[in-house]
């Protein structure tokens, strides 16, 4: 079990003041285990010093800019899938299976596939499982990346590090499928609204954004154990 996920989902996070404070811990952590290449640990350095050190209000706003307002910079996984269709809430029924055979439970405004929940669920399992798993979306993982890089963001650090976790090739034609979708401009108010007006898949009482940072912080004083790797919610 690795606590090198929670860290990364915790860097996935909507910007917090406690993820401000925590940051050195966050990327201590990432250290301790060593299951990042020094060169990638380096480009986590820096996002997390920008996470530590710059503006709370500008961070946030840059966030919602990047992930919230770009749909093809989701970080909910089966929408590069499945889209909007019928088949994403399908696969959510089956992921919530998977928690929950695990002994997880999402609280009421958590979507499963959401890239921060998911990865707090790994951390929770034996590494070779949970880089089996991850490794099920390389060709996600490396189109995120790929649009991060061209937007020269900070944040494609974490995909990089995700992709020397699972050690899995994505599939070329896959990703360059991925890779033809319209990239959204968020500054496109306009487009912004027509492609939200469309009927979004609602999967329980409500929609989610970020796990909870504060138990996920919490959980991370302290090395997993048999005892309380196991917690009542993958994110809460």
């Amino acid at each position: 079990m690795a606590l090198t996920y929670r860290a990364l989902a915790l860097l996935l996070t909507y910007p917090t003041a406690d993820i401000q404070t925590a940051a050195p811990a966050i990327m201590a952590a990432i250290r301790s285990e060593g299951l990042v290449p020094p060169p990638i640990v380096s480009a986590l350095d820096k996002l997390a010093r920008k996470l530590e050190h710059e503006d709370l209000y500008e961070l946030q706003e840059g966030f919602v800019h990047l992930f919230d307002r770009t749909r093809s910079l989701s970080l909910n996984l089966y929408e590069h899938i499945h889209g909007e269709s019928r088949d994403r809430g399908q696969a959510m029924a089956a992921l919530i299976e998977l928690y929950g055979s695990y002994g997880l439970e999402l609280t009421a405004n958590e979507l499963p596939d959401h890239l921060p929940v998911f990865l707090d669920f790994l951390s929770t399992l034996p590494d070779e499982d949970a880089a089996s798993l991850l490794g099920e979306g390389a060709h996600v993982l490396a189109a995120l990346a790929e649009r991060l890089h061209k937007r020269e963001s900070p944040y494609r650090a974490v995909f990089g590090a995700l992709a020397a976790m699972t050690g899995a090739v994505p599939d070329s034609d896959a990703v360059a499928a991925l890779m033809q979708e319209p990239d959204d401009d968020p500054d496109d108010l306009e487009t912004l609204d027509k492609a939200w007006e469309e009927t979004a898949v609602t999967f329980g009482p409500a929609e989610a954004g970020c796990p909870k940072a504060d138990a996920i912080l919490s959980a991370m004083n302290a090395a997993p154990s048999p005892d309380n790797s196991r917690r009542a919610d993958a994110a809460a």
